[in-house]
């Protein structure tokens, strides 16, 4: 009996000394698998993952609440019949917009649009939109991912009018500005000979130009280099649009950029493009968005101060403005009816040492590239920051900086021969020795200020 008394409850320990260990084993798989994804921390509890409320709302308990949302495993759209469920980052990306050039020619328009630049998506295709009329129903062709397209069996002496959309897997991400153009017949001259009679002849050829159209800051200047030089300057109107034009030029492929001057004397990044301006014809580029403006108060502030971010942009335009820090902050500011924004950062979030920002503008779903990038210090006290000195090195525009548009004008004379107008700037602004080489970028790189 006692045999068998023990044999029961050795059996009965082993059987516990199981539930025990499985139970162990449960609880421990658990919370690995729990910490392993993340967890939420707080002085009163902790709570480990994976904890999901279904319904999407907040739970019942009441010591804390807990909010969730209904969310699905795969990046994608839902199947349901009676709603739709966006998941995954393709749905957040978003892209510059496209630049668009129109020429016009005999029954066909030749159109080239610069590439969008996506944030968190790469462009994948493009699309043609064709309209008569700038406000009508547009007609829309894939093409493919390219950069132009060409648009045949158009009637002569018709407006016709033009967008092109981007795309990443099927998302429509962002599109141009509408352009414009006529197409026209050539003109044959009549064979030659013959004399006599007066007062006909034939017209004279159209001009080969190209025409520039956008939108930069209210009253502002706005200047376009042709091949690195400056070619022209123009004014905005209240509404910081602004449209400018050259003439008589010759066939062939040219390097525009366009930059914007504010209020403060702050310079733009420069947006620049190449176009094949055709002869006989006039080219249109519509859809240029200047890049806001952008400066700081200080050069150094105090962790936990506040900073401000402010320039100049398209009026009642959205401004999205990026904090580089070892995680990337994004905050949004309004731009008023002059076009001025501001942005109080607060960095008590920032970690001490060097950091960085820029800005980009959104209106009416056109979208600009980033603005020049400002850097300051998280540190222990505040320092007002300082206007850029004047130089005369390196300012090959003369505009009292050395920045992108100095180099860029350099860099198109980068081992090539001068011209005697640019060998007085190079003799005065580089090393003088009548060429523009290494030496001449490394005495930009000394004085360059951004």
């Amino acid at each position: 009996m006692n045999f068998l008394g023990r044999k029961k409850e050795g059996r009965k320990l082993s059987g516990n000394i199981l539930f025990f260990l499985i139970f162990f084993v449960f609880i421990f798989g658990l919370v690995f698998f729990s910490v392993v994804e993340a967890d939420f921390t707080s002085t009163n509890f902790k709570l480990e993952n994976p904890i999901n409320i279904i319904s999407g709302e907040q739970s019942t308990s009441p010591s804390f609440k807990y909010l969730s949302t209904t969310s699905q495993l795969v990046q994608g759209q839902s199947t349901s019949t009676n709603f739709t469920q966006n998941a995954g980052f393709l749905y957040f990306p978003i892209a510059t917009s496209p630049v668009l050039s129109a020429t016009a020619g005999d029954a066909q328009v030749v159109l080239n649009w610069t590439s969008a630049i996506g944030i968190l998506a790469n462009i994948t295709s493009y699309e043609v939109g064709i309209s008569t009329s700038s406000g009508g129903t547009y007609t829309y062709t894939s093409v493919g991912n390219v950069l132009t397209d060409t648009k045949t069996s158009l009637t002569n002496g018709t407006p016709y009018y033009f967008k092109i959309r981007s795309f990443t897997a099927g998302l429509l991400l962002s599109e141009s500005a509408i352009v414009s153009a006529t197409p026209v017949a050539t003109i044959i001259p009549p064979p030659g000979g013959g004399g006599g009679g007066g007062g006909g002849g034939v017209p004279p050829p159209a001009q080969t130009g190209v025409i520039f159209s956008g939108r930069a800051y209210p009253l502002s200047k706005v200047s376009f280099l042709k091949d690195g030089q400056l070619a022209l300057s123009t004014i905005a109107g209240p509404d910081s649009n602004f449209t400018g034009s050259l003439t008589n030029l010759s066939a062939g492929n040219y390097n525009f950029s366009v930059y914007g001057e504010d209020k403060n004397g702050l310079r733009s990044t420069p947006f620049s493009f190449q176009v094949f301006v055709t002869s006989g014809a006039t080219t249109n580029i519509s859809g240029i968005f200047i890049a806001p403006t952008i400066a700081v108060d200080k050069s150094e502030v105090k962790k936990g101060d506040n900073i401000a971010i402010f320039g100049q942009s398209a009026p009642s335009s959205e401004i999205v403005i990026s904090i580089n820090s070892a995680q990337e902050f994004f905050n949004s500011a309004a731009s008023d009816n002059n076009g001025i924004y501001l942005h109080n950062f607060d960095t008590s979030v920032l970690e001490l040492g060097n950091h960085s920002t820029k800005s980009k503008a959104l209106k009416n779903g056109e979208i600009s590239s980033f603005s020049n990038i400002v850097g300051f210090i998280v540190g222990t006290k505040n320092i007002l920051a300082k206007a850029p000195e004047k130089s005369d090195k390196c300012d090959l525009n003369e505009d009292g900086r050395c920045n992108l548009v100095d180099f860029s004008i350099a860099a198109f004379w980068y081992k090539k021969p001068l011209s005697e107008e640019f060998k007085l700037r190079e003799k005065k602004h580089l090393n003088g020795d009548g060429k523009v080489d290494l030496v001449d970028f490394s005495i930009m790189a000394f004085y360059w200020t951004g």
